[in-house]
């Protein structure tokens, strides 16, 4: 049932429906130029489409519009200069040294800009080898960025004609990953499984949820049509999301001591049917995003009460009742994320727009982030201090030393394929660099046999046609979700339109496979030897940004403790920055396994770094959800643990930045104290214990930052 469940969503996915759009887009032009008699102007004008789609990225129509109108600027300005110096080896070698160091230093305004650069760089490698003449390369650039500008037009139609599908998608998609961390959070309470295996997991997809947050708030909070009173669905979208985040914070917060759990109530079954429980509540969620995805209605199928009566009935039971206090908690606990995944399920009552009310477009717009465009943040970044300035003289020398190779050592027609394989391949860090080159090699040959297998037992051009745009829509359906798959899918593309075109499939499939292993051994040599930056000095900083938020999430559960109210906005932005802070460690920490064993350090300590951080974490997201509303205020020393761990954090900030100051935010305490309950001593408690948590992450960070 998972499997299919996976199927469906993938049909409905934006990436599938994105690929048909892109696959379209480009074969168009081609094809119906081609039935005119003009397969060259419709040939042009498919590779100025195919370009631009790479600036074509997800995110409100206002940056997708603007990304496509500067990458077709880009692009066309690219074209013209390879099609004027290509003529001169000298001249074109320069081009190239200086458009990759160039076009690479746009990832400074961030990934919509750098996806500009690579169409630009893109075109630049496609046309270097097509050698025209002068008189013709003003003309071929304009129907480039004609054929760009067509792509253009067709998306933004497209868009306009339904405005709210691509964020309804990153929606079901975002509510289907967090279906997927509350399924790993199930085996935690199964005492058959690996926890030091489910805790791991739950860390991989963190990061994941975190992605698809940022996606979803890009899509919502930056786009002003979605934001207005009046919109009905963008009022359903918005509320729905910050229903979801809520409920994946409930879900991160549900923390206890699950090994101490195991030896208490393994013998009872009891845990069995908790983890059941949450994993029926997870499917749940599941067909929630399914039903969003898919743009239809959905009803509440599972009926979670029934299941806690049998569970309450099995905790009454146990002999002793005092020992059963825990297991009355996680009882509670369930409740309270039963009506939470009900709160998502307000997404399908046409009324709902009438029961929230939506912040300011500038209140939601400081959850999301602004990237400035201006010279001077280019020219800040022309120092060995920044990474994306090492990565860019790292891609031009790279380049250089490709083109070289493919003048030199020619292979065939196509060895611009090196210096194409060293711009997808080659990333700032050297685990993303390494990854994408496996991915590349074993697509290029599992793609190669595929193709070259399809040649030899198909001859009909109609059926290798059809083939062609199966290939493309697969090329472009996975060219965000999974690059090996991607690669497969191009190779096969690529082999059969070579063969259209009269060039023998065998001599450019081992021609592929002979520039792309150069080009992929280049990218590799790059990111090892050329002005490399290792995880390992990275860490300190995201560790940094972790205890920061830890820090400011303490503060502000201090200042419940004292009685005094805190802004719901000022609250769900610390929540926001501990979630960010923390899925950037974990995808840090994960970067690092991927690199040299030489040049890792302190491994395992980092690993319990993040795994304590996500218990301290979840702690004080669980004290300041329950106290957060309950307007009543405690002792001093219920302060006192408080203070004390938020005083351990900074002197472990201070250790890993010296330019750190403590921020002073001093909590007015309320004289008067209520009357002291068993509850209250059970918060004292857990504010022990989050103390005694930030004492051995004092204790790691002394031994990490040595």
């Amino acid at each position: 049932m998972e499997k299919s469940q996976q199927i469906r969503y993938f049909f409905f996915s934006q990436y599938l429906a994105d690929g048909i759009r892109i696959t379209l887009e480009i074969v168009i032009p081609a094809f119906v130029f081609s039935l005119l008699g003009d397969m060259e102007t419709g040939l042009a004008l498919s590779l100025g489409a195919l370009c631009v789609s790479s600036s074509d990225g997800p995110g409100p129509i206002v940056h997708k519009r603007n990304g496509m109108l500067y990458g077709n600027i880009f692009i066309f300005i690219s074209a013209l200069l390879t099609g004027w110096l290509n003529h001169n080896m000298l001249l074109l070698g320069i081009l190239i040294l200086a458009s990759s160091f160039f076009f690479t230093m746009f990832s400074v305004y961030g990934s919509r800009a750098n996806s500009i650069g690579f169409a630009a760089l893109l075109i630049m490698v496609l046309q270097m080898s097509d050698v025209i003449p002068y008189q013709k390369v003003f003309t071929e650039s304009v129907l480039i960025l004609c054929g760009g500008v067509w792509y253009m037009v067709v998306a933004l139609l497209l868009y306009r004609i339904a405005p709210h599908r691509a964020a309804q998608r990153s929606l079901g998609d975002c509510i289907h990953e967090t279906a997927q961390y509350l399924l790993i959070k199930s085996e935690m309470y199964n005492p058959q499984s690996d926890l030091e295996e489910q805790y791991r997991k739950l860390i991989e997809q963190q990061i994941v949820v975190n992605e698809k947050q940022n996606d979803v708030r890009e899509l919502l909070f930056k786009n002003r049509s979605l934001l207005k009173e009046s919109t009905h669905i963008g009022r359903v979208l918005v509320l729905t999301f910050v229903d979801v985040v809520d409920l994946f914070e409930h879900i991160m917060a549900t923390w206890y001591d699950y090994s101490s759990l195991r030896n208490k109530y393994a013998s009872t079954g009891i845990l069995e049917e908790v983890s059941i429980t949450i994993k029926n509540l997870a499917h749940e969620m599941n067909n929630i995003g399914e039903a969003i995805l898919a743009g239809k209605h959905y009803k509440k199928e599972f009926d979670l009460l029934s299941e806690l009566e049998i569970i309450r009935k099995k905790i009454d039971s146990i002999p002793n009742p005092g020992s059963s206090i825990m297991l009355k908690k996680i009882l509670v606990n369930l409740r309270n994320l039963g009506e939470k995944v009900d709160e998502i399920l307000k997404y399908f009552n046409e009324d709902v727009s009438a029961k929230g009310n939506l912040r300011s477009r500038k209140e939601y717009s400081r959850f999301v982030t602004h990237q400035k465009i201006n010279g001077s943040v280019f020219r800040n970044n022309l120092t060995f201090n920044s990474s994306i300035f090492r990565h860019s003289l790292r891609m031009m020398i790279a380049c250089g030393a490709g083109f070289m190779i493919s003048k030199l050592f020619p292979n065939g027609h196509h060895s611009y394929w090196i210096v194409m394989t060293i711009i997808i391949i080659l990333k700032p860090s050297y685990s993303l660099t390494k990854k994408k080159n496996s991915d590349r090699l074993l697509g290029t040959i599992a793609g190669g046999i595929i193709g070259l297998l399809l040649l030899f037992f198909i001859q009909d051009k109609t059926i290798l046609f059809g083939l062609i745009v199966f290939f493309m829509l697969g090329t472009y359906t996975f060219k965000t979700l999974n690059y090996i798959v991607m690669v497969i899918f191009l190779t096969p593309y690529i082999l059969i339109l070579f063969h259209f075109l009269g060039l023998g499939a065998l001599n450019v499939a081992g021609e592929r496979l002979m520039d792309t292993a150069i080009g992929s051994a280049l990218a590799f040599l790059a990111s090892f030897f050329l002005f490399p930056q290792w995880e390992s000095g990275q860490l300190q900083n995201y560790m940094s940004d972790v205890l920061k938020a830890n820090i400011h999430y303490l503060l502000k559960l201090k200042i419940i403790l004292s009685g005094n109210k805190i802004a719901s906005l000022d609250y769900k932005l610390v929540r926001k920055e501990l979630l960010v802070s923390t899925a950037n460690l974990a995808a840090a920490l994960h970067r690092m396994l991927s690199e040299p064993k030489s040049k890792q350090s302190h491994l395992k300590e980092i690993y319990e770094f993040v795994v304590l951080n996500n218990v301290l974490s979840s702690n004080i997201a669980s004290l300041t959800a329950t106290t957060y509303r309950d307007e009543k205020y405690y002792p001093k020393e219920f302060l006192a643990p408080v203070n004390k761990s938020i005083a351990i954090l900074e002197k472990n900030l201070h250790q890993l930045d010296n330019n750190y100051s403590p921020e002073m935010q001093q909590a007015n305490l309320i004289s008067s104290v209520n009357d002291i309950k068993t509850s209250d001593i059970h918060l004292k408690e857990q504010l022990e214990f989050i103390y005694k948590i930030t004492g051995d992450i004092g204790k790691l960070t002394g031994i990490i930052s040595t």
